[in-house]
């Protein structure tokens, strides 16, 4: 059966999914050939590894101990493919994962230069920095960029640059804001797995109020919905509507007066921006010339 990976990748999404109909569609198969496959599975194994429930699916024993030898298989798999097109190709795509606003805002302008760097092609993911870490533990991309370490022993993380985050409108508030100025507002927040969030947070209980007291109309994932959100806010001068964001994340639209920034008087949010790679690769020379190079430019 190991020489067959389909039916444990397809084990694989099962799991993932917590769902066969899920399974299908995210694999591209009618579930029965989803069904069939687990069954194929089972019955090479001489046991039961999946039941289904009502609300989804339960691995037996047998099926936990068969996933974690899968999940080891896959990455075993994943890296070893990496490692034979270099051979075969010469080149390959290096993948820098990125939490959203490094992504999205920052890395954009350097992507030549890195690629120039390496002579292969370079392509960015973004998402959510844990997200990331794992991505990276499971060699799914070579290097991360994030906003908040995510400790893990086999991760190695570099101080690489500094963010500030401010509070943003879409139409002019004081430059520096009191306690009360922020009660007059009406809030959109990141959500509560953000590290955005939790600095924000932290930054008012030093500033002596609650974030959970104020007005808050919407709850959105990213810092571009942030963005957009604020951009097409209709203009209320009696509740102006604002955001925490990363300056990096709006600096266009500061410079052309579309979006307008406010600092907490007395109290600045910043944080550092993180490079991090795997413990296996530090002395990888692809990793070595990208990291030379971030580390050189001032964002």
């Amino acid at each position: 059966m190991l020489k067959d990976f389909a039916k444990l990748q397809t084990f694989l999404t099962v799991v993932k999914e917590k769902s066969f109909s899920k399974a299908s569609a995210k694999l591209g198969i009618s579930q029965p050939a989803v069904t069939q496959q687990i069954k194929f599975i089972e019955n090479y194994l001489d046991t039961r590894i999946v039941e289904r429930k009502k609300n989804g699916i339960k691995l037996t024993k047998e099926g936990e101990d068969l996933y974690r030898i899968a999940v080891r298989l896959e990455k075993a798999i994943s890296s070893s493919e990496k490692e034979l097109l270099k051979i075969i190709n010469k080149d390959f795509t290096f993948i820098l994962g990125a939490s959203y606003s490094i992504g999205n805002y920052v890395l954009p302008a350097y992507l030549s230069k890195i690629k120039e760097k390496i002579n292969n092609e370079v392509y960015i993911h973004a998402g959510m920095s844990v997200d990331v870490i794992d991505e990276l533990e499971d060699k799914k991309i070579d290097l991360a960029l994030i906003e908040s370490p995510v400790m893990r022993d086999n991760v190695i993380y570099r101080e690489w640059a500094d963010d500030e985050l401010v509070v943003c409108s879409n139409q002019p508030i004081p430059k520096q804001l009191k306690r009360e100025d922020l009660f007059g507002f009406d809030w959109i927040c990141r959500d509560e797995y953000s590290h955005t969030r939790k600095l924000a947070s932290e930054a008012f209980d030093e500033f002596g109020v609650e974030c959970s007291t104020f007005n808050v109309i919407g709850v959105v994932a990213t810092p571009t919905a942030i963005k957009e959100t604020l951009m097409h806010t209709p203009r209320d001068s009696e509740r102006p509507v604002v955001s925490i964001i990363s300056r990096h994340v709006i600096s266009e639209e500061l410079t052309t007066g579309r979006l307008y920034e406010a600092r907490l008087r007395n109290v600045k949010i910043q944080r550092k921006l993180y490079i991090a790679y795997t413990k296996e690769r530090k002395h990888d020379a692809f990793i070595d010339n990208v990291v030379n190079y971030l580390l050189t430019i001032k964002i």
